[in-house]
């Protein structure tokens, strides 16, 4: 008999790409695919493209810390997808469920609870994300990238890393330094702020170009409408908006990584390997998640860290020189942490959760 797994996620591209690591290994192992996510959301176009996934959409309201007139209308659209999702439940008969967490994945792991199927919950950040944190006393256990988590989230917890899209590490270095037009005889520098880039740390790296194209090549993934025209041509320097099937190219000739510090990013760039340089998203304009991760990533000896109130565009190149003067000790640390793939642990989990 075909077994069946519910997937859920949503809200920004991080609830949805180690879903994607999953997939193939769960297609594998036989299982029938149905991801339940918005109606709009990133995830929907996402994950509609993936062949053999079903989609499901259900309504769902974003979970705000901040005054809105709609955090008054979203709780009955809340309410609205927990009763969709109760009804897919029952239509669908799922083994487990699989949640990355997100404003989504609330009414659909009460559905799942509601029904008895088990649900496994993912958390990438060092803190619970309120999602998570309504979803806890519906969830059967609850996997982890960071250790601190995991003791924060008690008995129901384990670390177990970030499961990861091995096509990601499988990039030909001369392929990426052939993409951004570099020789390669000089160390490269990749600079990535996400799908949406990250504005104060372009307009440093953008300073401080003259200072470090002294020494580097300069990789610059700016976000979509972040171009400067006016930096075209400059020798040694190549900005994109965004990279998708070229990611892996890009990542294979970096050999010093500039990057927020959003969970499943940090993922990533640890088991690359290369010495990183963390600017974290600033407290005043989120929960303060990424500070945390950076942190602690700083305290195990893997990065570098620089916060956005004392970046400058001379603070930042003396911070990247910083980095790379110490990538020997940065990059042995790196390889003698626990792993940060933690696609085969998550697997097994989600077997252990239907004995």
């Amino acid at each position: 008999m075909t077994k069946k797994i519910v997937l859920t996620g949503g809200g920004t591209l991080g609830h949805v790409t180690p879903h994607l690591a999953l997939i193939p290994h769960l297609q594998a192992a036989g299982y029938e695919i149905h991801y339940i996510g918005t109606e709009n959301g990133m995830e929907a176009p996402k994950m509609r493209s993936v062949p053999g996934v079903i989609y499901h959409a259900v309504k769902s309201g974003k979970l705000r810390r901040y005054h809105s007139w709609q955090n008054f209308t979203d709780p009955f659209r809340v309410i609205a997808g927990a009763f969709q999702s109760a009804r897919l439940m029952g239509k669908i008969k799922p083994d487990v469920v699989f949640s990355k967490g997100g404003f989504v994945a609330v009414p659909v792991v009460f559905g799942a609870w509601l029904h008895g199927v088990p649900v496994l919950c993912h958390e990438s950040d060092l803190t619970p994300g309120l999602a998570n944190k309504l979803c806890r006393p519906f969830a059967k256990r609850f996997a982890t990238t960071f250790p601190e988590c995991a003791e924060a989230l008690g008995e129901k917890a384990e670390m177990t890393g970030t499961p990861l899209r091995p096509e990601l590490f499988q990039g030909s270095r001369e392929k990426g330094l052939k993409l951004f037009g570099f020789r390669g005889d000089r160390p490269v520098l990749l600079m990535m702020g996400g799908s949406s880039g990250a504005q104060s740390v372009n307009e440093s790296l953008r300073g401080a170009l003259n200072d470090l194209l002294k020494d580097f090549d300069i990789a610059h993934i700016c976000g979509r409408g972040n171009l400067d025209a006016s930096l075209e041509g400059t020798p040694g320097y190549c900005q994109k908006e965004f990279l998708d099937a070229e990611l892996p190219d890009a990542l294979a000739a970096a050999d010093l990584v500039l990057s927020r510090a959003g969970a499943n990013a940090l993922g990533e760039f640890q088991h690359l390997g290369r010495p990183m340089l963390l600017i974290p998203y600033p407290k005043g304009a989120s929960r303060g998640d990424q500070i945390l991760n950076a942190r602690s990533l700083e305290k195990r000896g893997l990065c570098h860290v620089l916060m956005q109130e004392e970046m400058t565009p001379e603070s930042l190149a003396k911070a990247l020189r910083k980095t790379w003067e110490d990538r020997k000790t940065l990059e042995q640390a790196l390889r003698d942490a626990p792993p940060a793939d933690g696609t085969q642990r998550v697997l097994e989990m989600i077997e252990e959760i239907q004995r």
